[in-house]
């Protein structure tokens, strides 16, 4: 393999454009944006109110000029870049995070953050309603002790560092109440972020462990390794396939269960009410009076929904699990997925970055995709049936 020198030798215009969308791409992470900072309020109005009032969400300040921001992702000079694949890359790199930038200068502006987010992320099909639809329609698995809520946010973090030691990489852990899910890897500062006033399961211990760790912070740090700084700041696209290599985790770990792949249902469901104009109310009844899911849950994942004004980003982990489940069980090799947040479509031009000495092997590994731990046949019948 050439020596890097070399490599960016030969590639200046690629390294340079590279770096330069490295420095104006910093502050477009989107979940930094998108959560309400008056979450808690919010969700005590709204049981108060007996469910029959939208909440009405917050969101914290841009710190950036958008405008300017499109100015300078427009003005690099792509047409310097000598490979055409790479060169076709980039220009999607650029109309990606445009898009991404256009998403969060509307968030909180209703249909106008929408549209925008159904550019950059789609919105479920009929084909994935009915993936969600067939999981639905399973009965309940028994409660084991591994599911019952009992440990603090301070307790889940003593878990995540033990966990972490097989890595040896240096993140930080913080804990908040403006976060939707249980925990979320902020990828630009390495940090961990857990629910405050949340209260994890053993079970939830193992899956946000896999997911959180295993993957999210794995890509992250294997992204900031990478010669190209695109590895870390984020290939196109690249939601779905980390998501899918995240619950995919779980399931290779063998913590996955039926419940959590219910949950990714209901998120399918919840996007898919955006599209027939449903408000928070609509979401929330759809969930907790026709498919008797209980409030709380029922509260979330509708606010995982509606905040912003409309988020389809949730029915992607099913849609990435699928994709991912199907790839490894047809032989295909998951290290290049790991190689930073990037995409399964994208495949081809890591292949040939590798192969060029613009991307090197990757420096930390997921553990749980040596051997598969799942014992549990129907998870592999659902899987397996999904369209």
């Amino acid at each position: 393999m050439s020596h890097p020198k070399e490599v960016i030798a030969t590639n200046p215009n690629l390294v340079r454009i590279d770096h330069r969308l490295n420095s104006l791409v910093q502050k477009i992470e989107l979940l930094n944006y998108i959560n309400p900072i008056n979450i808690e309020q919010e969700k005590r109005n709204f049981f108060a109110s007996k469910y029959n009032i939208n909440p009405n969400y917050k969101y914290r300040k841009i710190d950036f000029d958008a405008h300017a921001l499109q100015q300078a992702l427009f003005s690099q000079d792509i047409d310097s870049i000598i490979d055409e694949d790479s060169r076709a890359f980039y220009r999607d790199v650029i109309y990606d995070y445009s898009g991404l930038i256009q998403c969060i200068e509307t968030i909180g502006q209703s249909r106008k953050f929408y549209f925008n987010v159904l550019k950059s992320f789609g919105t479920p099909t009929d084909k994935d309603v009915e993936n969600a639809r067939f999981i639905l329609h399973f009965k309940d698995e028994e409660y084991d002790n591994e599911m019952f809520p009992i440990f603090t946010a301070e307790e889940a973090a003593d878990y995540f560092r033990e966990f972490t030691k097989q890595y040896h990489f240096d993140f930080t852990i913080k804990y908040s109440n403006k976060i939707s899910a249980a925990a979320m890897v902020q990828n630009n500062t390495q940090t961990l972020i857990l629910k405050k006033n949340h209260r994890y399961s053993a079970n939830q211990l193992k899956v946000l462990a896999n997911h959180e760790i295993g993957v999210h912070l794995v890509t992250t740090f294997n992204g900031m390794s990478q010669p190209l700084k695109i590895f870390h700041n984020g290939f196109p696209n690249n939601v779905e396939t980390q998501e899918g290599l995240a619950v995919f985790s779980e399931y290779m770990s063998g913590c996955l269960t039926l419940h959590r792949l219910k949950e990714l249902s209901y998120r399918v469901m919840a996007a898919d009410s955006l599209r027939k104009g449903f408000n928070f109310c609509d979401t929330f009844d759809l969930l907790h009076n026709q498919y008797k899911l209980n409030r709380e849950e029922s509260y979330n994942i509708s606010l995982r929904a509606h905040r912003g004004g409309g988020f389809t980003k949730d029915y992607m982990y099913l849609t990435g699990l699928k994709k991912i489940y199907d790839y490894f069980n047809k032989g295909g090799d998951l290290s290049p997925l790991l190689a930073g947040k990037v995409s399964l479509e994208h495949f081809e031009v890591i292949a040939k970055w590798k192969k060029d000495g613009l991307a090197t092997e990757n420096t930390f590994k997921n553990y749980a995709f040596d051997h598969c731990e799942n014992e549990n046949k129907k998870l592999d019948f659902i899987l397996q049936n999904l369209k």
